[in-house]
């Protein structure tokens, strides 16, 4: 995995259980070691990345190590600014009496599904867009993949709607100059909701146009040699693909060591070499790192360090 450590954004992620926070962990532990200034972002509402590092975080930026910072977004408190935001927002744009019911609709939408992912998508924006000029990469943490995929597909999704508001916005701003009698452009002045959806119209290209640029980001799948992570990586990286986000490494977790002997661990190895061959096959041809299956828990910067040994060790990209 040495040849991410000069992209600027990396997305950790794969099926729940496989080990992704302790990769995305160490993976930020070896690029801080080697002088990159790091941000360690979790967006896994379960939360892991204290534990592994035995480092309590929160929703703003903390120092673990020099070169090395952490934090949690907490999708609630995200959820709550996002909606605050909104009414804030909506205060100079209409009167008492309007501005009541608005406050009314946005505190009712605000308990819908989706507006924590949302939330969360604004600050992972705001993290990429603006902050991460303070840092030379930041490492993301995400959710199972599903809902890491979703995550990362919204400005995809977004946009459509977004530009048709803008579009309808257009056109009723039209109508109304038209039947007021101004006939000039300049006469119509500007529209303050307007300004709004076309701000977050530019804001979701510039996400887009950078989680494309696989010369700056890339997603790598974390996987163990199983046969169920092993068939959500390959829809994953499928699905990546098509949303134009490009996979820069595979990692395979918990790889029983050939020091592993006796008869129950040499039919566990028999089968983990058919899922590695599969891997090898199925996967895209990106470089990979296997991570041994070690004799305890990985938790603490010693029990990383040794994760982070495997994952910046030499390799040839494949393909």
């Amino acid at each position: 995995m040495r040849h991410l450590l000069d992209r600027r954004v990396l997305f950790f992620g794969g099926k729940g259980g496989v080990g992704k926070t302790t990769c995305a962990a160490a993976f930020a532990l070896a690029a801080s070691r080697e002088g990159r200034r790091t941000l360690l972002v979790s967006t896994d509402p379960a939360h892991s990345t204290s534990d592994v590092l035995e480092t309590a975080l929160g929703p703003t930026e903390r120092e673990i190590l020099p070169g090395l910072a952490g934090l949690e977004i907490d999708a609630a408190r995200e959820a709550r600014r996002y909606v605050n935001e909104a009414k804030s927002r909506m205060s100079g744009l209409f009167g008492p009496a309007v501005l009541a019911e608005a406050a009314r609709q946005i505190e009712l939408a605000s308990a819908m599904p989706g507006v924590a992912d949302l939330a969360v998508f604004d600050r992972m924006s705001d993290l990429v867009l603006s902050r991460a000029g303070g840092y030379d990469l930041l490492v993301f943490d995400t959710a199972p993949t599903g809902h890491a995929l979703q995550l990362l597909r919204l400005p995809d999704l977004l946009s459509s709607w977004v530009e048709a508001l803008t579009r309808r916005r257009r056109e009723g701003l039209e109508a109304r100059a038209i039947a007021a009698g101004a006939d000039a452009p300049g006469a119509r002045g500007a529209d303050p909701v307007l300004g709004i959806l076309e701000a977050r119209s530019a804001r979701l290209s510039a996400m887009r146009a950078e989680l494309g640029r696989a010369d700056r980001v890339a997603f790598v799948l974390v996987l163990i040699p199983e046969r169920l992570p092993l068939e959500e990586s390959v829809r994953a990286a499928h699905e990546f693909s098509e949303a134009g986000i490009a996979i820069g490494g595979v990692i395979v977790n918990r790889v029983l060591p050939d020091a592993a002997s006796g008869g129950y661990f040499e039919a566990r190895k028999a089968q983990e070499r058919v899922y590695l061959e599969e891997i090898e096959r199925r996967l895209p041809p990106v470089p990979r790192a296997l991570v041994p299956q070690l004799e305890s828990d990985v938790h603490g910067l010693a029990g990383l360090d040794r994760v982070r040994a495997c994952l910046v060790a030499e390799s040839q990209p494949r393909g």
